[in-house]
């Protein structure tokens, strides 16, 4: 048993560190080339730190592990609002600038209501996978196209500091970090689950999800401590925005898989709830403050024992 912890955290760490480094290193070359930070945010860094959660679920779905595939992204999506935005407030309040952010939090919300709603019918199938991925078009389409320049993107997306042969080969060692790191969490989340005699899909709302939501975690916390608003609450809502279109619309199209109804209890209408939640915060005041966070927290905690007792 103790051989299966210390390798799903081997396989998290590599996870984390194959995210950070694919961000890392895409970025660097896409600097050298020119490409406008707002693009960079919205694409590479949204796409590296959703890398996890794709590759998981991917991977679980392929070797027959619904319940895994579907309970990460399930539990990333609530976590991300949860405990990383809420745990980035505690650390320092968040202004929130009225525009973009509010707008895409709408198609963030209406992501999540449509992802529920392919799930009813039991199965995610090629048709619903081209559905979710044509909504992430429109989402970045719309960001590209209504974004303004904002230097605060340029804070986190510094000059690169390493040649383009060096960023390619860290890009390279992060592609093989995440594959062993997918392969690590699936394989010997199973064991635990077994082992405890929990399902599956408990584990992967919790433990995978906690897991590869650590890239965003990170993140958040760190543009809140330099009081960049902006990116703590789009590295939220971008991540949930890939989680449940690309990630979800991918395993669609690549490998149709079997959805437990019994996720239409607690889960889908839990994630909706949050998702719902953040749409009223910040639509409705200016700052999000220690009160806020103190209530995603406990709304984290409350997702935790409401699925164990729920799908466990």
């Amino acid at each position: 048993m103790l051989l299966h912890v210390v390798l799903l955290s081997l396989g998290l760490l590599l996870l984390f560190f194959g995210s950070e480094w694919l961000v890392s290193g895409s970025a660097s070359i896409a600097v050298a080339y020119a490409i406008k930070p707002i693009i960079i945010g919205l694409t590479i860094v949204a796409f590296g730190t959703s890398s996890p959660e794709f590759l998981v679920s991917l991977f679980a779905s392929q070797t027959g592990e619904n319940g895994i595939s579907i309970g990460n992204i399930l539990g990333s999506n609530v976590i991300n609002i949860a405990l990383v935005l809420g745990a980035s407030i505690l650390v320092k309040p968040i202004a929130i600038n009225k525009g973009n952010v509010n707008r895409e939090v709408l198609f963030m919300l209406g992501a999540s209501m449509a992802f529920w709603l392919v799930c009813m019918d039991g199965v995610i199938g090629f048709a619903d996978g081209v559905m979710l991925l044509s909504m992430l078009a429109l989402f970045l389409i719309y960001g590209i196209s209504n974004a303004k320049e904002d230097v605060s993107f340029e804070d986190i997306i510094e000059k690169p500091k390493d040649s383009l042969g060096k960023s390619s080969l860290m890009i390279i060692i992060s592609i093989v970090f995440l594959c062993a790191g997918a392969h690590l969490v699936v394989d010997h989340s199973v064991s635990i689950a077994e082992f405890f005699n929990v399902s599956k899909t408990f584990i992967g709302i919790s433990i995978v999800a906690l897991g590869t939501s650590l890239p965003e975690l990170v993140t958040s916390i760190m543009a809140a401590k330099k009081e960049e608003s902006d990116i703590a609450l789009g590295n939220v809502v971008g991540s949930n925005m890939f989680n449940i279109c690309m990630v979800m619309g991918m395993v669609g199209i690549i490998n149709p898989m079997i959805v437990e109804t019994d996720l239409n209890g607690f889960e889908f209408p839990f994630m909706i709830f949050v998702s719902l939640i953040l749409t009223v915060f910040l639509f409705r005041g200016k700052t999000l403050g220690r009160r806020h966070g103190v209530f995603l927290i406990g709304c984290f905690v409350v997702y935790i024992l409401g699925s164990y007792y729920s799908v466990s």
